[in-house]
């Protein structure tokens, strides 16, 4: 039987923007040379069936995740291409030190607005900015987590221009999502491609719930041995519980629901269990700020557990992320953010952020308005991809809608350019075609940081589209980080 070869595909790849994967003369980069080679010794059939295998072994792991305004709110299977990003590892170690370098800045900025102010005093950062947070919240005041971390956990977007340059597009600091995804699509391509685990030199993700445990441990208010952890989630109906639940079971530690949780008269955290209460030292928390406490917050929230920042504030138990790190979530507040390095640190950033229009600013309003239809424009306070304008796929209706919104609330908005940001070879209908992808690595802070060797790659599954999240039909990737000097270790 004569079986096609995988050259009867489309090998003659091609993309008009920086490709993470092939070198703008037409040959893989470095870092995947040996990838490339295998991908193109394998013929059709196998190509095919190692796709099928991906896709077999992500629905037997359960990897799912939930769009609210599908009908029935459905799970759905999390998109998944075979083909790995690959970065070199030299090029990780200077993006993990500027990711190390933001987090730290974050949370010294945190902390002083909720202490004494002094980046608005000092006129780095505006009032006017603070006082229309939709985050800061007024309960946190005066509160030291800690070693003075507030986002024990981070999740930072990053895109690639065209230049090749990395930038940072947001900071997740509220409750990001997508670790467990990153986990198992190593394990999937391990279980699919475990040669090329063999032949190639590529750094290892799987000790991330072993490190999350032990920073979730280090925030512990008692000196026990083995502190009680645990995760808190909102339920099963929330979007991202396949990661709760998923990094409960990893860690060893109970998934627990605001019902399962009471806070006694001495303001300590206990959980509900087939044995009696049972003391709780930290909860990784999956919930919101507003529907944390109805003591404090939304009254009428079924989520949290009443007291439960009665506990954090009287340092009877710890709360990751803590309550309050969301003033830093703000994409107006990400706009200040080399101003807040070199405040804190005295140092330049060594990931620069996409270049921001700020709507609040007049002069910078007038330009944002007179160009909506070259730039990307977002809500200060929205994720997901929802809420935002790109302005060269937008109608002129769009558009105009926009521009009243923003004049409404300039403080709300800001505005980037349209990035040619770059693509990835994915597995499309013939062979292979570019899909744009960006790159979400995780920061863990307690007493010491940890930065992901990789991330979440999301990819736009459209062709053409620049839109990479889930909940807008993206996808995901394998994130390879490979030492191409062999230096440093597996």
């Amino acid at each position: 039987m004569n079986r096609k070869h995988a050259n009867d595909l489309d090998w003659h790849y091609r993309s008009d923007f920086h490709d993470e994967l092939i070198g703008p003369r037409g040959g893989p980069r470095q870092a995947a040379r040996r990838l490339w080679k295998y991908l193109r010794g394998l013929d059709r059939n196998e190509l095919l069936e190692r796709r099928d295998a991906c896709e077999i072994a992500a629905l037997v792991a359960g990897i799912t995740f939930r769009v609210y305004h599908d009908e029935g709110s459905a799970d759905r299977a999390m998109p998944f291409d075979l083909i790995p990003r690959v970065i070199p590892l030299g090029e990780w170690q200077r993006i993990s030190a500027g990711l190390e370098q933001r987090v730290t800045a974050l949370n010294l900025f945190i902390d002083d607005l909720y202490h004494e102010q002094k980046v608005v005093r000092d006129g780095v950062f505006p009032s006017e900015i603070l006082a229309g947070s939709a985050n800061f919240r007024s309960q946190c005041v005066g509160v030291r987590p800690r070693y003075g971390v507030w986002a024990h956990i981070c999740g930072s977007d990053l895109v690639r221009d065209a230049d090749g340059t990395m930038y940072v597009l947001e900071d997740n600091l509220r409750v990001p999502s997508g670790v467990s995804y990153m986990l198992e699509n190593r394990q999937v391509m391990k279980k699919v491609f475990p040669e090329l685990f063999e032949d190639i030199d590529i750094q290892p993700v799987d000790d991330y719930p072993a490190r999350l445990l032990d920073m979730l441990a280090g925030l512990s208010p008692r000196p026990a041995d083995d502190p009680t952890v645990v995760v808190l989630t909102p339920g099963m109906f929330n979007s991202a519980y396949f990661e709760h639940a998923w990094l409960a079971q990893q860690m060893g530690v109970e998934l627990v629901e605001g019902r399962d949780l009471v806070v006694d008269d001495s303001d300590c955290v206990f959980m509900r269990t087939i044995e009696g209460l049972q003391r709780v030292d930290v909860i990784y928390r999956r919930i919101d700020d507003a529907f944390l406490d109805p003591e404090v917050f939304r009254e009428d929230s079924v989520l949290g557990a009443p007291g439960l920042m009665r506990a954090w504030k009287a340092g009877k138990v710890a709360l990751a992320n803590a309550p309050g790190a969301g003033v830093a979530d703000d994409k107006v507040v990400y706009s200040y953010l080399p101003e807040i390095i070199r405040y804190y640190l005295d140092q330049d950033a060594l990931v620069p952020n996409v270049p921001t229009w700020r709507c609040s600013i007049r002069s910078e309003l007038d330009h944002v308005l007179a160009n909506i239809d070259q730039l990307v424009v977002k809500p200060a306070n929205e994720s997901g991809g929802y809420g935002m304008l790109i302005g060269p796929h937008a109608s002129r209706k769009e558009r105009e809608r926009f521009k009243r919104l923003v004049k409404a609330d300039p403080r709300n908005y800001i505005a980037q350019p349209t990035l040619a940001i770059s693509t990835c070879p994915t597995l499309v209908p013939g062979g292979m075609g570019p899909r744009h992808v960006d790159l979400r690595p995780f920061i863990l802070s307690g007493q010491e940081q940890y930065v992901t060797t990789g991330g979440l790659t999301r990819v736009a599954m459209r062709a053409g589209s620049l839109v990479v999240n889930s909940s807008q039909g993206g996808g995901s990737k394998d994130t390879w980080i490979v030492d191409v000097d062999g230096a440093g270790g597996s």
